[in-house]
């Protein structure tokens, strides 16, 4: 077996025990949280900080606790409840998209069907799909950018670094516990792998990481 291949089980025994408590996330091993609460999530957390978001998706929650009360919402009501958040363009799209999903009757379990909802992306696409239905989706964002990288020694800068980390992920993306490993692979990024001073002695992943082998994990 070689190490790369053991990525997902050392991952995913670290996220086990050391996940982080997020108010939209389901505890690891248990069945996956509402799609309505991924999916808000996901779009609040668009180049917005965990810590700026968690309030706003309170209320959110709180005021409209169901995509369908979401989507019949005004928008100027939505529109002000997101004020001080930013990227206003998200709000706008939540609220068609919300409307979309409510016509549809329920949220689209696929990558590709959620990807034809109004706001959402590549990423935030495979994110719901993975966490909400249990999809094997390669979910990639910053953070996973950098685990990656620095897996397999990606030396290339972005934005041209963005196809072989995304197909080197894919080949480490188990179909088992999809929902699970894309959150620890933003756990780790966020909390172990960070983008200077990287700690190291803490990481599950240390023995097959190929930058840490180089010595010099931060170049990456």
């Amino acid at each position: 077996m070689s190490a790369t291949s053991t990525i997902p089980d050392r991952l995913l025994g670290w996220y086990d025990r050391h996940a982080r408590d997020l108010p939209w996330r389901a505890p690891p091993g248990t069945p996956a949280p509402d799609p309505y609460r991924v999916w808000l999530s996901e779009v609040m957390l668009q180049q917005t900080t965990v810590a700026a978001v968690k309030p706003y998706f309170a209320r959110f929650t709180s005021r409209w606790p169901t995509v369908e009360a979401l989507a019949a919402a005004p928008d100027e009501d939505v529109m002000a409840a997101w004020a001080g958040l930013g990227y206003y363009s998200r709000a706008r799209n939540l609220v068609k998209a919300a409307r979309a999903v409510a016509e549809l009757g329920r949220f689209p379990d696929s990558e590709a069907a959620l990807r034809a909802l109004p706001g959402l992306g590549a990423y935030t696409a495979a994110a719901v799909a993975a966490i909400a239905f249990g999809q094997r989706a390669v979910v990639v964002d910053a953070n996973v950018e950098r685990v990656v990288a620095r897996l397999f020694a990606i030396d290339e800068p972005l934005p041209g670094a963005r196809r072989p980390i995304r197909a080197a992920a894919d080949t480490i993306t188990p179909a088992e516990r999809a929902g699970d490993f894309a959150q620890a692979m933003m756990d780790l990024g966020a909390t172990i792998c960070t983008p200077r001073d990287p700690r190291c002695l803490l990481c599950p992943l240390a023995e097959p990481c190929a930058a840490r082998a180089s010595g010099d994990p931060a170049r990456y």
